[in-house]
């Protein structure tokens, strides 16, 4: 487990640059729970820990941020809870987009979309159209998401396309699948960062964390904020990527 500093994120030249970070945003729940308050109120917190995250993350030049806001296994949930976060994730685009546009956010997201609401899908395909051009950071945001899910979608993907006689099987390695993956678009996540002290990936980017530093916070999500963010910035600094091999060394 890592505490969190308030110190500034610390560079060691021997780590390659950072330039993605994904967050597995777990223990709103919990935090709501510990404090006699509905669930909700944790997910509304939640959001505001989002804000915090993605304006720190701005502040300290991450390129890609993705966060886990909705996964495929969440539908199980009460159908109350489920129509509570669709209204959290509606509001969050309605008063969040024109902030986010100016800061030079650029918005994805990666999951299916069958089976969400039409009203829901409309937002998030004006918020992805209005910020396609920006540049300061891209927020992907796994919605409606599993990584098993992911990687069966695009073997069916390349499947068609060999069926269809224009790729041959023989031609499909490691580099294919990851184009054909919800991911293209971004880099793998240098590091990986989960939230209210569990140690799993939850079927989260399964394929693109193959080589992700984790790091693992005691913290609930709503509870998470900047300095939390550069705790685990200087762990990943800390800490030697060798890819199975040698010291990745920056050349910086």
């Amino acid at each position: 487990m890592v505490n969190p500093s308030p110190s500034q994120p610390c560079r060691d030249a021997n780590v390659a640059p950072l330039r993605h970070v994904a967050i597995i945003m777990d223990g709103n729940g919990r935090w709501a729970n510990q404090r006699g308050l509905p669930r909700t109120m944790g997910h509304r917190e939640g959001v505001e820990a989002v804000r915090r995250t993605v304006k720190a993350a701005v502040e300290l030049k991450i390129a890609y941020l993705t966060i886990y806001s909705f996964s495929s296994e969440n539908w199980s949930r009460p159908r109350d809870e489920i129509d509570y976060l669709m209204g959290l994730m509606k509001r969050f685009i309605r008063r969040d987009l024109a902030e986010l546009h100016e800061a030079n956010v650029r918005i994805l997201t990666i999951g299916e979309r069958e089976g969400v609401d039409p009203e829901l899908l409309a937002l998030i395909d004006e918020a992805k159209d209005l910020t396609a051009d920006n540049s300061r950071l891209t927020l992907t945001i796994a919605f409606n998401y599993g990584g098993r899910n992911e990687i069966a979608r695009a073997a069916r993907r390349l499947a068609t396309e060999v069926s269809l006689g224009r790729l041959e099987a023989a031609e499909i390695d490691a580099k294919l699948l990851g184009q054909a993956l919800d991911t293209a678009e971004v880099p793998d996540p240098d590091l990986l960062i989960r939230t209210s002290g569990e140690m799993r990936l939850s079927n989260f980017l399964l394929w693109q964390a193959a080589y992700a530093e984790f790091v693992f916070l005691d913290a609930y999500w709503p509870d998470f904020g900047r300095e939390h963010l550069e705790a685990a910035i200087s762990e990943y600094y800390a800490r030697e990527r060798r890819y199975g091999g040698l010291v990745q060394r920056s050349s910086a």
